[in-house]
C-alpha cells in the first residue's frame, strides 16, 4: 500500500484546518490504526497527538484535547484529523 499526504496544507491563524492522510490498501490489506505524530526540532523526539483505533476508539493526547478531531469516516483508509483554531 501507499501513504498519500498532500506536500504542504495551508493553515490561518484561529482558524479550523484538515490534515489529509489516506492510506491506499492492497488486497488484502486492512487499516488498523492510524497514529499522528507531532515533530520536534532537530534532534527533538516527536510528540505522540492522536491514536486512532477502530476497536478501542480515538486517544488525543492531554495537551491536544479537544483541538484535534478525526475528520474522516468509516475505515480508517481515510485518517485524516481536524485541528480547530
Amino acid at each position: 500500500g501507499r501513504v498519500e499526504v498532500p506536500r504542504s496544507v495551508t493553515a490561518v491563524l484561529g482558524q479550523d484546518v484538515v490534515l489529509p492522510c489516506r492510506y491506499r490498501a492492497q488486497e488484502q490489506e486492512q487499516v488498523v490504526q492510524v497514529t499522528w505524530l507531532k515533530r520536534g526540532g532537530p534532534g527533538a523526539v516527536a510528540a505522540e497527538v492522536a491514536v486512532l483505533n477502530p476497536q478501542h476508539g480515538e486517544h488525543v493526547q492531554e495537551p491536544f484535547a479537544g483541538r484535534v478531531l478525526r475528520h474522516g469516516h468509516g475505515d480508517l483508509e481515510d485518517g485524516a484529523i481536524l485541528l480547530r483554531n
